[in-house]
């Protein structure tokens, strides 16, 4: 450590991390010249690293903040549970925080989804839910059941089954010969419309596009699983909630399940309590994350039905039993500050506040309309897009070895903010706690670096 001994603030801790510390969706050699932020603490919507700086966390810390850092009433659940009981083995014994929160997931979810299985993260939320729809079948005597159907541009996850049901050629191109190979059909995201095509009416031609490839494959498909209302991570693509409505009738004509994935848009993210709502749909399984605690631990659930269950409930010898787990399944301390989320749901106006903030957001994006390098702004809920090209008229987009959207980020964090692009895509997924004004600086810097990032 003689190397870091005369460094202080931002350069010591940087130094200490680089020596050790291998950071996730990352190029380490980028630390070379692009800085280490260290961060010492949270409030609200800032975040401050160790020189005093502060930033907007215009992310949500990977969209799962949902009011703020350090905010006190999740703190003190935490700190009221963590004196009482911080975790116990899950087969077999349960506690009061996990069956609250069961109860609470039945409550706030769409009708019918009657069963909670605990997971550790959105990953593992996917896992489960994959198996799940698999044994299911297996159980029910349909052993043939072994695929599964994907959205093009779809991204559920990292690990190798999540990774098999994504689209996102960054994240899965390496890995391909370890993956499943998923059926894709094309997605309904706006972006992809015709000429004068409406939402509703793309929604309607990839609709008839999940037809033709349900009836060429059902017989071997345990489930159809989709990102509802936004892609996120394949560049916040966003489609029409019709497109939810016709996927639940096709599943359910040629009896595959719907695997809806809410783990980035559930929560109050799209405008509704969770997105499915918009479609007024049940899902098979709903997968959930990311906000269920705030980002304050990690936490997973998946909801499913009665008669999922039931097709595994029998005898032990049956072997039908789902024998999926993971150690810090239904962790206490996790599932006390999931209750806390669902209870500042219920005692404060949170979806109609984001739906003013939304509306607010937008009005300020508008002008990004007209601009000469922004081929598309779309919006739902508390998720909007800026999407950068070389050649609006062609949408011809920027080689990905110029890193337009870094130049944002850099730009960011010289005007507190921490905007961080997806490739040449401007996103903004603040916290719910962010005000008008914090709004309008976030867009003015992401002006200000798109105008150097596309200079």
């Amino acid at each position: 450590m003689n190397d870091t001994k005369n460094l202080s603030g931002n350069a010591a801790l940087a130094a200490r991390d680089l020596r050790h510390v291998w950071h996730p969706c990352t190029q380490m050699h980028d630390h070379e010249t692009i800085p280490m932020v260290p961060i010492v603490r949270g409030e609200g919507v800032w975040l401050f690293d160790a020189d005093g700086n502060r930033y907007i966390d215009g992310v949500s810390s990977w969209w799962v903040n949902l009011f703020g850092h350090a905010n006190p009433r999740i703190a003190d659940a935490l700190a009221d549970q963590a004196r009482t009981l911080e975790h116990v083995i899950f087969a077999g014994l349960t506690h009061e925080p996990a069956l609250r929160l069961a109860e609470e997931l039945v409550r706030v979810t769409p009708e019918g989804l009657n069963r909670v299985f605990y997971g550790d993260n959105g990953s593992s939320a996917i896992e489960v839910a994959l198996k799940m729809s698999f044994h299911y079948w297996l159980n029910q005597g349909h052993g043939e059941k072994t695929r599964f159907i994907a959205l093009t541009g779809s991204y559920h996850g990292e690990t190798l089954g999540a990774l098999s049901v994504s689209d996102v050629a960054l994240y899965r191109k390496t890995y391909a010969p370890l993956l499943l190979e998923p059926i894709l059909a094309p997605s309904p995201d706006t972006w992809d419309a015709e000429p004068g095509e409406s939402p509703t009416e793309i929604a309607a031609r990839r609709l008839e596009d999940m037809r033709a490839v349900l009836e060429r494959n059902a017989g071997e498909v345990c489930a159809v699983i989709v990102e509802p209302l936004v892609q996120c991570a394949g560049g916040m693509r966003m489609y029409h909630p019709d497109y939810l409505a016709g996927l639940r009738k096709l599943c359910d004509e040629f009896d595959v399940h719907f695997i809806a994935d809410e783990i980035a848009v559930g929560f109050g993210r799209t405008g509704t309590m969770f997105a499915c709502e918009q479609a007024d749909v049940r899902p098979d399984f709903m997968c959930l994350s990311k906000g269920l605690t705030a980002g304050t631990l990690a936490l997973s659930a998946v909801l499913t039905t009665d008669a999922v269950y039931e097709a595994f409930y029998d005898e032990y010898a049956s072997g039908k039993a789902f024998l999926h787990s993971h150690s810090y399944t239904g962790n206490p301390l996790a599932c006390r500050v999931a209750l806390e989320t669902l209870a500042i749901f219920a005692d404060e106006p949170v979806i109609e506040n984001n739906r003013r903030l939304a509306a607010h957001l937008a009005s300020r994006l508008e002008p990004l309309r007209d601009h000469p390098h922004v081929a598309d702004v779309r919006q739902t809920g508390m998720i909007a897009a800026v999407e950068l090209v070389r050649d609006k008229a062609t949408r011809t987009p920027f080689p990905f070895e110029e890193r337009r959207g870094m130049r944002v980020y850099l730009h960011g964090l010289t005007r507190e903010c921490l905007l961080r692009p997806l490739g040449n895509v401007v996103y903004f997924m603040p916290p719910y706690v962010v005000t008008e004004s914090e709004i309008d600086h976030l867009v003015d810097v992401a002006i200000e670096g798109i105008e150097r990032a596309v200079a």
